[in-house]
C-alpha cells in the first residue's frame, strides 16, 4: 500500500510539473517583465483546486488515500511554486521595482488565500450562508 501513494504522488507530480511548464512557456500576452504572471496564474490556480480538493475530500472522507496524495500533493504541488515565488520577489526587491512587488505580493496573498476559501466552500457542497453561520 506504501508503494501505491509513492507512485501516486510521482504519477501526479509528472502531469502537475509538465503543466507547469506548458504554462510558463505559452506566452499569453501579458507583460511578464512587469510582473511574473506565469507564477502567479499558476499558483492562483492551484490555490483554488488545492481548496476545491480539501473541500471536496471533506464531503467524502471515505475516498482512498492515495488520489488526495496523487492529485494535492503530486499534481498541485507541483504545478505551483513557492520557490519560484520567492525569487520573484527577492528579484523585484533588487531590481527596485517596489510597486510590482506590492501589487505582486498582495495579488498572490490575498488572491491565494481567497480562491483557497472559494474552493473549500465550491468542493465541500456548503453555500456561503452556511459558511458565514459556522
Amino acid at each position: 500500500m506504501m508503494k501505491m501513494k509513492y507512485l501516486a504522488v510521482g504519477i501526479g507530480g509528472i502531469i502537475g510539473s509538465l503543466l507547469r511548464f506548458l504554462i510558463s512557456s505559452i506566452h499569453i500576452g501579458l507583460p511578464n517583465h512587469f510582473l511574473p504572471f506565469d507564477t502567479l496564474i499558476v499558483n492562483l490556480v492551484g490555490s483554488y483546486f488545492l481548496g476545491l480538493l480539501t473541500g471536496f475530500y471533506s464531503r467524502f472522507p471515505k475516498l482512498p488515500s492515495y488520489l488526495h496524495l496523487s492529485i494535492g500533493t503530486g499534481l498541485i504541488g507541483s504545478f505551483t511554486t513557492f520557490s519560484t515565488f520567492s525569487t520573484d520577489i527577492v528579484q523585484l526587491v533588487i531590481e527596485h521595482h517596489y510597486v510590482q512587488l506590492f501589487i505582486y505580493f498582495v495579488s498572490s496573498f490575498i488572491g491565494g488565500l481567497a480562491l483557497a476559501l472559494v474552493g473549500i466552500v465550491n468542493g465541500s457542497g456548503k453555500t456561503w450562508k452556511k459558511v458565514s453561520k459556522t
